[in-house]
């Protein structure tokens, strides 16, 4: 059996498999879609369709080449997990939905199509590692196995789906990715334009050392927490290793490495730990802060200011999401010309 699901990637496949919702690839050069999902009952009854659809029954043929009814559930269920949507209960949005899929298949078969002409060099091997890296996935053969059954699947089905992947992703690559370039002043027009998106708050890079006190402790038991904090701040402040101090005496989960808290900004921490933290200088010491969690003490080791992220520091990424636009606008451009060059029928339906 053929199975037709879009352009598929060993990590949405196995995700599907394991039943988990996919969420949308970010590398548009693949045009990812979801893998098959698991069976289930048709999601869409097609205008022209009988009353009980087969699920061999054909509902449209690209160049000769059937995809069935099963097919298209199976896609529009992918779909739904892709976009973590529930089934809808609408027709009209149920409809919108199997339109969807059943083009993202007609487009996939398009691209296989055509790649299929092209040489894939190792193919057969690649297509194995695959298969091995989404068979790892699971914790045994025997989950692996099972999972492909409740999908309708067999291991070579399953070897067929991934090597239509890796067709579609050569042709694409080799056919449609040499003419998307993007210039450095693109991408600068897209920083400038597009500035509200490069905000960062202030942010403040700190360890500390906390002595913890039970929200219940007496009076008596917080006077002795406290007695011990002055006496750790007396430790790190006449040379002590701030770092070892909190490891051997801070109650934080944080001790174990040296105290550090890494790099946070305001709103993530209790406001006198923030205060606090906040108008320290790199390499300044905080005194005893106090908090609902205990006795802090604190140390501030690096500070970005708030402000406009510098173009340098963001230019790689705006690249990759032009390059990532512009190859999802070239897909489809490939796609349409070889809608035109192809023949599309969907039986029962005149002309």
């Amino acid at each position: 059996m053929r199975f037709t699901t879009g352009f598929l990637t060993v990590a949405a496949l196995t995700v599907t498999l394991t039943g988990t919702a996919v969420a949308a690839d970010a590398t548009p050069a693949k045009e990812p879609t979801a893998a098959p999902a698991k069976p289930a009952e048709p999601a869409v009854t097609p205008k022209t369709a009988e009353p009980a659809a087969k699920p061999t029954d054909v509902v449209v043929t690209v160049n000769g080449v059937g995809i069935t009814r099963a097919e298209l559930d199976r896609s529009v269920q992918a779909l739904l997990a892709q976009n973590r949507m529930p089934a809808p209960s609408d027709p009209d949005q149920k409809k919108k939905i199997e339109e969807a899929a059943l083009n993202q298949m007609i487009a996939a078969e398009l691209l296989f199509q055509a790649g299929k002409k092209l040489e894939v060099p190792d193919l057969e091997k690649k297509v194995d590692e695959k298969f091995n890296q989404g068979k790892s996935r699971f914790p045994s053969t025997e989950d692996f196995e099972k999972a492909l059954k409740e999908n309708g699947l067999t291991v070579q089905d399953l070897k067929d789906i991934i090597r239509r992947d890796i067709i579609i992703s050569a042709y694409i690559e080799k056919q449609i990715s040499p003419k998307v370039v993007v210039t450095s002043e693109q991408a600068k027009k897209f920083y400038n334009e597009n500035l509200d998106k490069f905000k960062r708050s202030e942010t403040v890079k700190a360890s500390h050392i906390l002595v913890g006190v039970d929200p219940k402790a007496t009076a008596e038991e917080k006077q002795k927490a406290r007695q011990k904090a002055d006496d750790l701040l007396k430790q790190v402040k006449g040379g002590t290793d701030f770092a070892e101090v909190a490891k051997k005496e801070s109650t934080c989960p944080s001790g174990k490495n040296g105290g550090d808290l890494g790099e946070f900004g305001r709103g993530q921490m209790v406001k006198p730990f923030e205060d606090a933290a906040f108008g320290l200088k790199p390499g300044e010491m905080s005194g005893v802060v106090e908090t609902q969690f205990g006795y802090h003490i604190i140390k501030v080791t690096g500070k970005e200011a708030g402000g406009t992220v510098p173009f340098d520091e963001v230019k790689g990424k705006i690249e990759e999401y032009l390059k990532g636009t512009e190859m999802q606008s070239q897909v489809m451009v490939k796609v349409e010309e070889l809608k035109k060059a192809a023949k599309i029928e969907y039986p029962g339906q005149k002309g």
